[in-house]
């Protein structure tokens, strides 16, 4: 008899998309407790509950029991279905926050993705759909998802009416590639998208094609200059962190690594944030696997970068539909 995978244990509403991601690509059932218990307001926020119902969608079979005040959830993970799915997202969260677990989990879909996300395009707390776009999606192709791939932004809408609608295409793979990315190359030219109302997103690019990114969103009254002098120095700290892969994308880049080929894939990151840290204890969880963690430039001593490897899974793509 098949036995029942262990079902994850986590507490606390920090992390949750990258959890519910872990559990849906390790086959894995997750419960997650103490949710805000101890807020005036307990339990899950409507983003959160919106999350839950876009994963339903983008998946068949997958079953979740949320309790009856809202502070402890069950999935249990079915299959990552892909196909064409619409979704209206709640305006407390720009459709950034619906996108990055999605991106993680749709190129292991039985079918190439369509998925059309209406709300707020760009906030304070999310990455923007300008990011996403360019940024994102280029550190997935380093894996080999790449024909068919694109964030087309069809309106942009900002809070707190909202009205943008952004449409996400991605193609399936049957595994991704093992990567090698340990030469952060030197920036070689800084583009940005400036859009009137609603930020500016700044790329650098370096000649090996690492890239790190930055923007800062427009505010009533607040002029353009001092907008534009924020996204800047942002920028600027983000390079000065070091790495091949900017800090919003270490988690994306890390999983790819442990889901690639039976090889050794290696990465030079600049030092790992709070979040990055715990998605590494989380993986480990999730499928067994550790990195193994060194210093990229033992004889230089103000370099903070780290060369992270692991050896992959091999995680095979069971659900896409053969042609």
């Amino acid at each position: 008899m098949a036995q029942t995978p262990a079902v994850l244990h986590f507490s606390g509403h920090h992390y949750l998309r990258h959890r519910l991601v872990l559990s849906i690509l390790s086959g894995k059932p997750v419960r997650i407790d103490k949710i805000r218990s101890d807020d005036q307001n307990p339990g899950l926020r409507d983003y959160e509950v919106s999350l839950l119902r876009l994963l339903e969608r983008v998946t068949n079979g997958t079953v979740i029991e949320i309790s009856v005040t809202g502070t402890a959830i069950l999935l249990k993970p079915g299959i990552i279905a892909g196909g064409s799915v619409t979704h209206e997202c709640p305006l407390s969260r720009s459709v950034g926050y619906f996108l990055e677990p999605v991106i993680m989990l749709a190129p292991f879909a039985k079918k190439p993705l369509s998925l059309t996300l209406k709300g707020i395009t760009t906030d304070e707390h999310d990455l923007s759909v300008d990011i996403i776009r360019t940024v994102t999606l280029p550190h997935l192709q380093l894996f080999g998802v790449s024909d068919g791939l694109e964030l087309r932004i069809k309106k942009r809408g900002s809070a707190p009416l909202g009205g943008g609608e952004v449409q996400f295409l991605c193609p399936i793979v049957k595994q991704v590639k093992t990567l090698d990315f340990v030469d952060p190359g030197r920036i070689k030219r800084i583009r940005g998208i400036s859009s009137p109302g609603y930020a500016l997103s700044l790329l650098a690019e370096s000649t090996t094609g690492a890239m790190h990114s930055a923007e800062a969103i427009s505010k009533p009254g607040v002029p353009p200059e001092e907008i534009a002098l924020l996204a800047a120095r942002s920028l600027l700290a983000e390079i000065r962190r070091g790495g091949a892969v900017d800090r919003h994308h270490q988690s994306l880049v890390l999983l790819m690594m442990v889901l690639g080929s039976e090889d050794v894939g290696r990465c030079r990151l600049g030092e790992p944030t709070a979040r990055t840290i715990q998605f590494l204890r989380d993986m480990k969880q999730a499928f067994g696997t550790a990195f193994k963690i060194a210093p990229a430039d033992p004889s230089d001593p103000e370099s903070t970068d780290l060369i992270f490897s692991c050896y992959g899974v091999g995680y095979i793509n069971a659900n896409r539909t053969l042609s």
